[in-house]
């Protein structure tokens, strides 16, 4: 049947299953949106304050339902708008189909209204991007594009589309989607080195990163560390791969992550990673990392393997398909007295530090909301302080419920993925931000507020740029150079109620168990301003650059 471009658009993303779209109408996208009104009853578009707001949306909706999200922007600055959502979906390997508009074809080039190379800006932050000048080849582009980003190693692909190719006119014949492309064969000579590896290890520890939740390979990693009796560490990333409580869990590795499992990772003599990047805040010191361990790495992108950490042995391919071969090829390691040894370093005093519960803290509220809340809530996150406290102190038992800006850390992350993952999931979604991160897209409140979505927002409100400021107090001799904002008044609670959300303040730990169950009987959003004191650190904090031997572990 003959369809113009923007219905060809709308045509192919049912194809794909799409129910829900973010974004923000422009003139570049009219005839798209014109599309889109008209298919309603199919695709529920969601428009956001702002573009950034729209890709984080997308991201948090693909991150908490495991489906591609889709963002729509206009040409100019509808498209640059985007750009730092498309980066950290890129870096954080979330599928995302970004859709742009553009000018016409013949006005490419001649720096027309609102025209901009979103094509060259974008092409170091997607897996591919596309600028489709003749709308033969449109429909299958944009197949291509869901393709091309839930296959082998999620991220983002770009489709801009200009404005004659939206109007002009075509043949559409429906087809079946492909399906993702992740399960590429496993080397069998690669599988029995990492059985022989595994075998000749008598302290095996298994640092789990994101791409264990990306595949789905929760339960297999479970049953590979129980059959080895091995501790399980996480990055940031890979946080609810791994219940919270279960007995191997150690909890997160890294910068700041817990003594306990930090210290076991560098006891180890294997280092079996899974499914992640070693990124810098992971390792610290990348020459003492794995000195006195080998390294076995189980990813699906070949790049990775070496990059940052020299692997001994590598197996390529999806990590849940590694994860159940090597089960079923059968894992054992040598005998020995690891597991008293971790469960030594555990019972360690340093091991589980807390904070002085006297007085309100982040440890106290992040608690708190997890014994209200559970397993069942989504957690989203901007990037800070509040960010590791999170993952420091907040039990994630299921995959797929911690939604965080890992790679690119990205503040006002926050707003807009929480919005993506209630929607996505139609499950409670709770923001863990700060007054840092939550100025920077707190317009998005009005998005989540025209929606009524059962969103908790806790703002950490310390009246400083506290991550900033920790690393200004601990490397900078205490010279705060712009992070103490103590002339910005904004008070939360007004703003929350302007926006029609409801607002509470919470500034002694009397008041916090009623206030967070208040909250949870509230429809819509609700606003919890949480006033902590400036100086409460994250810790442990190994320094950057730093090793386990250096851990500041008081401030």
């Amino acid at each position: 049947m003959q369809l113009n471009g923007a219905q060809i658009l709308i045509e192919v993303l049912k194809e794909h299953g799409v129910d829900t779209v973010f974004g923000y109408p422009g003139g570049a996208v009219l005839d798209i949106y014109d599309a889109l009104y008209k298919a309603s009853d199919k695709i529920h578009h969601v428009i956001t304050c702002h573009e950034q707001g729209a890709a984080h949306a997308a991201d948090g909706y693909a991150r908490a339902s495991g489906r591609t999200g889709v963002v729509i922007a206009t040409s100019g600055p509808g498209a640059t708008n985007l750009v730092t959502g498309i980066a950290n979906a890129y870096l954080d390997s979330v599928p995302l189909v970004a859709i742009t508009g553009n000018v016409a074809v013949n006005l490419i080039g001649r720096d027309s209204f609102q025209e901009v190379d979103i094509i060259g800006i974008t092409m170091p932050i997607t897996k591919h991007n596309y600028i489709v000048k003749d709308i033969s080849q449109l429909a299958d582009a944009v197949r291509e594009a869901f393709h091309l980003a839930a296959s082998g190693r999620p991220g983002p692909v770009l489709v801009d589309i200009p404005k004659d190719v939206q109007q002009g006119q075509c043949e559409y014949q429906k087809r079946p989607p492909a399906p993702a492309n992740g399960r590429r064969a496993l080397s069998q000579e690669a599988l029995k080195q990492a059985q022989a590896l595994i075998a000749a290890s008598s302290r095996p520890f298994i640092y789990a990163g994101g791409g264990v939740v990306t595949a789905g390979a929760s339960e297999a990693l479970t049953r590979f560390a129980e059959s080895l009796s091995a501790p399980v560490g996480s990055s940031m990333m890979g946080l609810s791969a791994m219940p919270h409580r279960h007995p191997l869990f150690l909890g997160m590795t890294g910068m700041h992550g817990r003594y306990a499992a930090s210290k076991a990772l560098a006891a180890c003599d294997l280092l079996i990673a899974v499914g992640s990047r070693f990124s810098d805040r992971a390792t610290g010191n990348k020459l003492s990392f794995a000195t006195g361990k080998k390294v076995l790495h189980l990813d699906i992108d070949p790049a990775e393997i070496g990059k940052n950490i020299p692997a001994y042995a590598a197996v390529v391919g999806d990590v849940k398909a590694i994860l159940e071969a090597l089960l079923e090829l059968g894992v054992s390691r040598q005998r020995s007295d690891w597991e008293e040894e971790v469960r030594a370093i555990v019972r360690m005093p340093d091991s589980h530090l807390g904070m002085d519960h006297s007085r309100l803290n982040p440890q106290m509220v992040i608690e708190s909301l997890y014994a209200k809340l559970a397993d069942e809530a989504i957690v989203a996150t901007d990037v800070g302080q509040h960010q590791m406290w999170a993952a420091q102190y907040y039990k994630f038992q299921r995959p797929r419920t911690f939604i965080t800006s890992g790679g690119l850390g990205t503040m006002g992350f926050g707003m807009g993925a929480a919005i993506g993952a209630c929607m996505g999931t139609g499950q409670r979604t709770l923001l863990i931000t700060s007054d840092g991160s939550f100025h920077m897209n707190l317009a998005e409140l009005a998005t989540a507020v025209t929606h009524r979505l059962p969103l908790l927002i806790v703002v950490l409100n310390n009246s400083v740029l506290g991550m900033v400021r920790q690393w200004q107090t601990l490397f900078y001799d205490q010279r705060y150079a712009s992070t103490t904002m103590d002339g910005r008044v904004t008070d939360f609670v007004k703003l929350a109620e302007a926006f029609g959300a409801k607002g509470l303040r919470i500034d002694h730990k009397e008041q916090l168990d009623s206030a967070i169950g208040q909250a949870l009987t509230w429809e819509g959003p609700v606003l919890l301003d949480v006033l902590i004191d400036r100086d409460e650190k994250v810790l442990p904090m190994i320094p950057p650059g730093g090793t386990i031997d250096q851990i500041i572990l008081r401030g």
